[in-house]
C-alpha cells in the first residue's frame, strides 16, 4: 500500500494487468453478482434527474425494475446501489447488443449526447473499487473470476490496471492525483 493525499492505494493496481474483453465475458460484471453497482450519494440525485432521458435506452425489464424499485436502492449494507432486475439479477440499466453483450444503458444515453453523465463512477473504475473511510479513501483491485479473460488480455497487451482505468481515476481523484500515481508506478517498476 502507498498513500497519495488522503487515499491509500493497493500496489495491485500497478502490478496487475487488465483490459476488458467483452467478447469473452459478455459484460458479466453487469449481470452476475448479488448486488447492484455501488453509487455515491450525489449519483442518486443524478439518476433521479436523468431518469426520463435514459428510459429510451433501457430494456423493458430494466424500466420495469426501476419503476417498481426506483432509480436506485439501499443495499443490504446500507449503501446506495443500482436496482436489479428480479428475474435475471442483472443491473436494471443493462442493455444487450446484437451479440448479446451486456452494455450500460446510461453510457449509451451519454454516447448519444442525451446526458452529460457517463455512468456510476464505480462502474467506470472497475476492476478498481473505492471504499470511503472517515480518515482516508481505500483504492483496491477487486478480483473476480469472471474477469479472468480481461486479466489475460491485459497481460498480453501489457496494460496495468491503473492505465486501463485512467479516465475513471482522473474523474474520481483529478489530474494531479493521477500524475502522482504515475510517478509511484514508475518508481515501483524500477
Amino acid at each position: 500500500m502507498f498513500q497519495i493525499d488522503k487515499t491509500l492505494i493497493s500496489e495491485d493496481i500497478i502490478e496487475h494487468d487488465f483490459v476488458c474483453n467483452l467478447n469473452a465475458c459478455k459484460g458479466a460484471c453487469c449481470v452476475d453478482g448479488e448486488y447492484g453497482a455501488p453509487l455515491e450519494a450525489a449519483e442518486t440525485k443524478i439518476l433521479d434527474e436523468i431518469r426520463d432521458k435514459v428510459t429510451p435506452f433501457l430494456s423493458k425489464e430494466g424500466i420495469r425494475a426501476i419503476s417498481e424499485q426506483g432509480a436506485f436502492v439501499k443495499g443490504e449494507d446500507g449503501e446506495w446501489e443500482t436496482p436489479l432486475v428480479k428475474e435475471t439479477g442483472a443491473c436494471a440499466y443493462v442493455v444487450y447488443d446484437d451479440e448479446h453483450i451486456a452494455k450500460c444503458g446510461l453510457e449509451e444515453a451519454h454516447k448519444h449526447g442525451v446526458t452529460d453523465w457517463k455512468k456510476p463512477v464505480s462502474c467506470h473504475l472497475y476492476p478498481v473499487r473505492i471504499k470511503e473511510y472517515s480518515a482516508f479513501t481505500a483504492v483496491n483491485y477487486h478480483r473476480w473470476q469472471i474477469c479472468d479473460p480481461a486479466c489475460a488480455l491485459g497481460a498480453e497487451l501489457k496494460v496495468p490496471i491503473y492505465v486501463f482505468v485512467k479516465e475513471a481515476l482522473v474523474r474520481k481523484f483529478g489530474e494531479a492525483w493521477y500524475a502522482e500515481l504515475e510517478k509511484v508506478a514508475e518508481e515501483l517498476s524500477k
